[in-house]
């Protein structure tokens, strides 16, 4: 069936190039769309059959040019061509202020001021935890602790640096 879609494709290209031409009125696109018309066809033909096979691509550009032109005409109507370069190179940038590279560096100091002041056991659970991905039980029998204990030590360290970083959001 595969030999049959090719000879029927190779015989009625030019004509299904012009079928979704008329309606997109684009030559490249014209091509790309009977391209993904013959692609169809073949996918369609690897889990069932076609009885109509010239039918099935005319019909299958012409839905594709169609579905094309759709989607051209949902996409002006939201996006505006008439925005200046001036305009576009006036939208600021997603990075940082200066303001914020302040506030960032003051939390990360109270972060890390915070682990200090928690017990060491504490700290290391948690950034073998949070920081280099070990299980409960792992971090439990490399330190030769039960994984409650880890758990608690985890929680605690958590709970703690919370606690911290507010106090500096209400400060």
């Amino acid at each position: 069936m595969l030999a049959a879609l090719n000879a029927i494709f190779a015989i009625h290209r030019r004509s299904l190039l012009w079928t979704v031409m008329r309606i997109v009125r684009d030559p490249q696109t014209a091509e790309d769309l009977a391209q993904e018309t013959y692609v169809k066809a073949h996918n369609a033909l690897e889990v069932t059959s076609i009885e109509h096979l010239e039918s099935y691509l005319y019909q299958t550009a012409r839905n594709l040019a169609l579905d094309h032109k759709r989607r051209c005409k949902t996409r002006q109507t939201f996006e505006n061509s008439e925005i200046s370069q001036e305009d576009i190179e006036s939208v600021a940038l997603d990075v940082s202020s200066a303001e914020q590279e302040l506030i960032e560096q003051e939390r990360q100091r109270l972060f890390e001021e915070a682990l200090l002041e928690l017990p060491v056991r504490a700290r290391t659970a948690w950034a073998l935890s949070h920081v280099d991905g070990w299980t409960y039980q792992q971090i439990a029998e490399h330190l030769n602790v039960s994984r409650n204990t880890v758990y608690n030590d985890v929680k605690l360290v958590i709970g703690h640096c919370r606690d911290a970083l507010a106090r500096l959001e209400r400060g």
